[in-house]
């Protein structure tokens, strides 16, 4: 199985910046970062196949949040820059060794982001 550890969250204002971490405990195929806001569906917010370093994003953060990796620590990072409220949530970090897709096997427990004004 695949640890991994998250860190970073926070509180931030609008229309500031926070970077989020994870690293994994070995190497994966693929690395997201999701987001949930209590009674609402989980967004994947952003993935990254580690492999390529191809990268995907929801429509919300374009522009907004980076996801890049640092495979040599199997780490990934979400920069996420011109925050709005609307970004106020728990993110998990998750990874899969197969497949890069909604379906991730491994899950971090999650750092909370909070953007007021």
């Amino acid at each position: 199985d695949v640890q991994l550890v998250e860190s970073g969250g926070g509180s931030a204002q609008v229309g500031g910046s926070l970077r989020l971490s994870c690293t994994a405990s070995g190497d994966t195929y693929c690395m997201a970062w999701f987001r949930q806001v209590p009674g609402k569906k989980r967004e994947a917010v952003a993935t990254i196949g580690t492999a390529l370093g191809i990268t995907r994003y929801a429509d919300s953060v374009k522009g907004r949040f980076t996801i890049s990796q640092d495979k040599s620590r199997f780490t990934v990072y979400l920069q996420m820059s011109t925050l709005k409220p609307e970004d106020t949530a728990m993110y998990y970090c998750a990874a899969d060794n197969i497949y890069c897709g909604t379906g991730f096997a491994y899950w971090g427990q999650g750092t909370q982001v909070t953007v007021s004004s």
